[in-house]
């Protein structure tokens, strides 16, 4: 019987593809059952993506998990030898939480790992795996190359200590510039330090360029040594002819407990966030085999669903050009950025204003508004349905979106405030009643205080609360307070300015870099942000 690929849908074809691109590299299939003993996750949690994992007791009254992550496994069953490099590829389901839809998820993986003695050549050849890998999935790919050496190398050379760390790099990660400033500053880094961490977010583009412009920030041999090996690895890769789909961006950071070295992730158009994830992690491997290293890298096939999503209808006039789909809000905000973009030359022949569109678009300025309500920008954004957007911090913080926080426009400044009665004090012997349409913010902002309150989810007239008794405080946005006054409440605490952040997706800021830098720079003139 002869095989009909045609039957296939495009995840079973990759993966298929992906195994035969990784049996002639020599990799040898590894398999794992659905579940894991839980006691092998519960002591290295400190190398998952999250400590939440699915556990059951097994007939014979063992505890097991179902398994959130492959690594982990093969990382203790490799045991390599002196001198050895094993090398493995796996197709495997994990179980993982989701933030969007906070269940768990089953995800879709295929994966690459080399385990034991690992040189710049063995590098090599793993990120040229992982063009090639990208090259299947789909014909318009880049894979964006860092090292976790030159980013916490730099942390050492500024002074920044272990407390502050996971939140600058949080922010770099996000290319969240002005952030970073004030994180900084706050943590009472020199100006010279902070301008550093965040030239970080600029160093981005053509491998060669960009180690041009690294190499007087060196400050330390760590720097320096990632320099050098990114050098040579991206050397290779030229000489294998895979260059052209490679770009550094020293802004890449991930975990800095798991990652100790390069680090990468790759993007397929179409696809609105990372494909491809990987990475140097030697601290892991040398959990189960001193003096062992390790690198390798996870697709994510469930994504490959995306590229089935279709595209928003163009109107063709005159050249082709790139399109930028923009999420912009309805209301007075969404006005404010129309009004300045279009006074910059992104506005549209139809004014969305003047019709019931949804979407209005001007092929000739190579730009497209979709009319969305405010709390779902970031959602349009994360999920690839616009390339860009104009969001409140509220919103952004609120939804964890992940996103690329480039600009604060100054437009919309308010604050997120705690506020209650006028005579309202604090008792720590009982819970705190805490009415918000805000929950995520006001869990998070009482968790830092080590403060045990009970959430009232509140859509509207969140002032009504204390006054009825409902709450005892409320967390809500404050412009005037006259509102507040108005209904003898008060400000009790200010904990986060507020104002609107120009987003991207993280994808989108691959394959439509140079347009929306571009727009973005028009924007910070206009704002004078």
């Amino acid at each position: 019987m002869e095989l009909e690929l045609g039957i296939l849908n495009p995840q079973e074809l990759l993966t298929l593809r992906l195994r035969l691109l990784y049996e002639k590299a020599g990799c040898s299939k590894y398999h794992m059952g659905r579940f894991e003993e839980y006691g092998l996750y519960q002591e290295y949690r400190r190398f998952l993506s999250s400590e939440q994992v699915i556990t059951f007791t097994d007939l014979d009254g063992r505890l097991l998990a179902m398994k959130p992550d492959v690594t982990l496994s093969i990382a203790k069953s490799a045991q390599p030898a002196p001198g050895e490099c094993r090398r493995y590829y796996y197709t495997e389901n994990v179980y993982r939480p989701s933030q969007e839809s906070h269940t768990f998820r089953e995800i879709s993986q295929t994966g690459l790992e080399y385990i034991g003695a690992i040189d710049t050549a063995a590098e090599a050849e793993v990120l040229s795996l992982a063009l090639d890998s990208l090259a299947l999935a789909g014909p318009d790919f880049i894979l964006e190359l860092s090292h976790m050496g030159f980013v916490t190398g730099l942390l050492d050379a500024v002074g920044a200590s272990e407390a502050v760390r996971p939140r600058l790099l949080a922010c770099i990660r996000d290319k969240n510039a002005h952030e970073l400033q004030k994180l900084a500053a706050g943590a009472g880094l020199p100006r010279q330090g902070t301008d550093a961490l965040c030239s970080l977010i600029g160093l981005a583009g053509p491998w060669e360029d960009v180690l041009k412009k690294a190499a007087p920030m060196a400050l330390n041999p760590s720097m320096g040594a990632a320099l050098e090996e990114l050098e040579a690895v991206c050397r290779r890769l030229e000489s294998c002819g895979h260059a052209r789909r490679l770009q550094l961006d020293l802004s890449l950071a991930n975990d800095i407990s798991y990652y100790n070295g390069v680090v990468f992730q790759g993007y397929v158009a179409g696809i609105p966030r990372p494909f491809l994830r990987g990475g140097r992690y030697d601290p892991l491997a040398e959990q189960f085999t001193p003096g062992a290293r390790a690198v390798g890298f996870a697709l994510y096939l469930d994504e490959l669903r995306r590229l089935e999503a279709p595209e928003p209808p163009v109107e063709r006039s005159g050249a082709k050009r790139v399109m930028l789909n923009v999420a912009l809000p309805k209301g007075r905000l969404g006005d404010k950025v129309y009004d300045l973009l279009s006074g910059v030359g992104y506005g549209c022949p139809e004014g969305y204003a003047d019709s019931r569109k949804l979407v209005v678009e001007n092929p000739e300025a190579g730009i497209r508004y979709f009319l969305v309500k405010p709390s779902d920008v970031a959602i349009y954004v994360e999920h690839g349905a616009a390339d860009i957007g104009i969001v409140g911090k509220d919103i952004l913080q609120e939804s964890g979106a992940d996103v690329y926080e480039l600009l604060d426009t100054g437009l919309g400044k308010c604050r997120m405030c705690v506020a209650g009665p006028k005579d309202f004090a604090d008792d720590p012997g009982r819970t705190l009643r805490v009415a918000t349409k805000f929950v995520n913010i006001a869990k998070a902002f009482y968790a830092g205080r080590g403060r045990d309150i009970d959430i009232i989810k509140l859509n509207g007239s969140i002032e009504l609360a204390p006054i009825l008794g409902l709450s005892d405080v409320i967390v809500d946005i404050v412009e005037t307070g006259t509102t507040l006054k108005e209904n003898d409440l008060r400000v009790i605490e200010e904990f986060m300015p507020i104002s609107a952040r120009f987003i991207a997706n993280k994808a989108s800021y691959q394959f439509k870099n140079q347009e929306i830098a571009v727009l973005l720079q028009k924007l910070a003139e206009v704002t004078g942000a």
